[in-house]
């Protein structure tokens, strides 16, 4: 993912490829939806997530 548009799915992780900032991260089993979060490169968050959007840089998400 390397663009600004929102991603659905299922996905087990998300991981940045490079430096890169979450718009909007939603997960079934995180209380909350996480908003402006940074990733530094290689850095990962792991769960059950269903929707993500970028403001910038690149990640990999990993499908169930």
């Amino acid at each position: 993912i390397n663009d600004t548009s929102a991603v659905t799915g299922r996905f087990g992780c998300v991981q940045a490829l490079k430096d890169s900032a979450i718009a909007t991260l939603v997960a079934e089993n995180i209380t909350g939806d996480l908003t402006s979060t940074d990733l530094k490169s290689n850095c990962k968050i792991e769960g059950v997530i269903t929707s993500i959007t970028l403001s910038s840089g690149t990640v990999i998400a990993y499908r169930l």
